[in-house]
């Protein structure tokens, strides 16, 4: 009598189905990918329940899956080829790190049977992303893969960034373990409450102020952050600033207890800090710096304080006190502590509002003012404005204040090359919410490509493209100096007609007339549209903003 029947190698479980089950397991069925040969034993046959989103260009993949992370707010699975797809990732890598977006990162690499010999297409890819990582492996076993991979999800959940995962191309096709032995839990609960006696020295803190102020960040901007932070801000009847440089608004930005957001030069800081005594940072590092310059970082005499889920932004702030927990809980906590003020004259409405810009006079050129007042007046409040203008941001912050949570999203690194493609992912995440890109059209060039996978995977997005045909940002940095700089304008660049080559619908338009009847046709259908639109606007370039 036969014994029972052995499955062949080919019926047998492998890594590769091991490996998708945990992907299912964790919601994780869209992947974000530029690939190449070494990942063909992954993708060859993709089971029909998972999607393939290709993105033309590394950079373009990374920043999509960003997108799509910080809109679901859960983290989005990357596939980038060995070498050359994580080395043309890691600009976008590190923003992604920066911008708080989770992501689960698998790397291909050569097989692993002759790796020693280090042959065609073999990476040397530990380090190769450098520390914007938040985690990197390769594991020791084909089998140990899978396991691998639900430990990245979670690395990437936990520390909110890229967590990388390095798969020789035939550990894919190895026989499966059994059982499937997984890393990780299956399901993590983050219970990070604060703890009562730091919420009371907090307190503590605020309450023996004078005048205390808060300033908040990206990883205020949460439903729950933003309505914990507008109660205490009106029990305290304080200004809130936004960080310098902030790449998600952490506050209602049109409360009139919202202040502005804060100059990254040290001595402007002082001076608009200088009249506070407590300083409460909320989900920010304390301070970013754009210039270096001389003197102390905050106001002389002034107290700091910092709340935040981010252990980096913990360990560097120069505080006084910095709570290491989730920023929601702690100001709820502590808005149910600190005594309640009167409102000090002139506390609310703290922030100056710039008048509408109106038409410009017959023979004047458009400028971004005019897009942007155009604009704010048509959006919905619940838009989400993914910004990367340089020169034109003051404007844009000024006249587009976020209003919703996730109102606001730009690149924390200052890179660029995010918006096209953080668009095109937060609108995949978000169907239902409208989402506008105003990007520079030195910026957009970046990362045009990405305008094939809006257009491909229909995905209805808004590009508005400011197109003053130079680095504008980079001619008025030269200009401080007294002698020009050498790059060209690029004038001759008609970015619309690049989108129409992709496959994306586009117009250009030059005067105030065409602009304003484009957005009426345009905005009305933001929310519903599964088609992608860009829109070229000539404008003059913004003279230079202070930092």
């Amino acid at each position: 009598m036969s014994g029972p029947k052995t499955p062949s190698d080919s019926e047998r479980a492998s890594v590769r189905d091991a490996a998708f089950d945990a992907l299912r397991n964790l919601g994780l069925t869209k992947i974000f990918s530029n690939p190449g040969s070494t990942e063909v034993p992954l993708l060859a046959g993709l089971p029909d329940d998972l999607e393939f989103v290709l993105g033309l260009h590394e950079a373009s993949v990374v920043g999509m899956a960003s997108g799509y992370a910080i809109g679901s707010r859960e983290p989005a699975f990357v596939l980038l080829h060995t070498t050359a797809g994580l080395g043309n990732a890691v600009g976008a890598l590190a923003t992604a790190r920066v911008n708080r977006a989770p992501l689960l990162v698998v790397i291909g690499q050569q097989d692993r049977r002759h790796l020693a010999q280090e042959p065609f297409l073999a990476g040397r890819l530990d380090g190769l992303a450098g520390d914007y990582p938040v985690w990197v492996d390769q594991p020791a076993r084909a089998q140990d893969v899978p396991g691998a991979i639900v430990r990245a999800y979670h690395e990437a959940r936990t520390e909110r960034g890229p967590a990388i995962v390095v798969v020789p191309m035939d550990d894919w096709l190895a026989p499966a373990p059994e059982p499937h032995e997984l890393l990780g839990p299956a399901r993590l609960v983050e219970s990070r409450r604060p703890a009562p006696e730091a919420v009371a020295e907090l307190a503590a803190l605020v309450d023996g102020a004078e005048s205390p102020v808060l300033v908040v960040g990206a990883g205020a901007d949460s439903p729950d952050c933003w309505s914990a932070l507008v109660e205490l801000a009106e029990r305290l009847s304080c200004p809130v600033w936004q960080e310098p440089f902030g790449a998600r608004a952490g506050f209602p930005q049109d409360h009139p207890l919202f202040a502005g957001h804060l100059p990254a030069a040290r001595g402007r800081l002082r001076r608009v800090l200088g009249s506070h005594d407590a300083i409460l940072v909320v989900g920010a590092p304390v301070f970013r710096q754009y210039p270096y310059e001389d003197g102390p970082l905050t106001p002389p005499g002034a107290r700091v304080a910092l709340v935040t889920d981010d252990g980096a932004e913990a360990h560097r702030g120069p505080t006084e006190l910095t709570l290491l927990a989730d920023p929601a809980a702690t100001c709820r906590a502590l808005a149910e502590r600190v005594a309640r003020r009167a409102p000090e004259p002139g506390a609310l409405d703290s922030s100056p509002t710039p008048g509408a810009v109106g038409a410009p006079t017959a023979g004047s050129p458009l400028r971004a003012a005019h897009v942007l007042d155009a604009l704010a007046a048509r959006l919905p409040r619940d838009v989400v404005v993914v910004e990367e203008t340089p020169s034109s941001r003051p404007e844009l912050h000024a006249r587009m204040p976020a209003r919703e949570p996730l109102g606001f999203l730009s690149a924390a690194m200052g890179g660029l090359g995010f918006a096209l493609p953080a668009a095109i992912g937060v609108r995949m995440a978000l169907p239902g919410r409208p989402v506008v890109a105003v990007v520079g059209d030195g910026s957009s060039l970046y990362a045009i490509q990405s305008l094939w996978s809006a257009a491909h995977y229909r995905v209805g997005a808004l590009f508005v493209v400011l197109a003053n045909g130079r680095y504008a940002v980079m001619d008025r940095l030269a200009e401080r100096t007294g002698r020009p700089g050498p790059w060209p304008a690029f004038e001759a660049i008609q970015v619309a007609a690049m989108a129409h080559s992709l496959g994306c619908p586009a117009r250009r338009v030059e005067d105030h007339g065409a602009l304003l009847a484009q957005l009426d046709e345009l905005v009305p259908r933001l929310e519903s549209s599964t088609e992608p639109f860009l829109l070229e606007v000539g404008v003059e370039p913004d003279a230079l903003f202070e930092p």
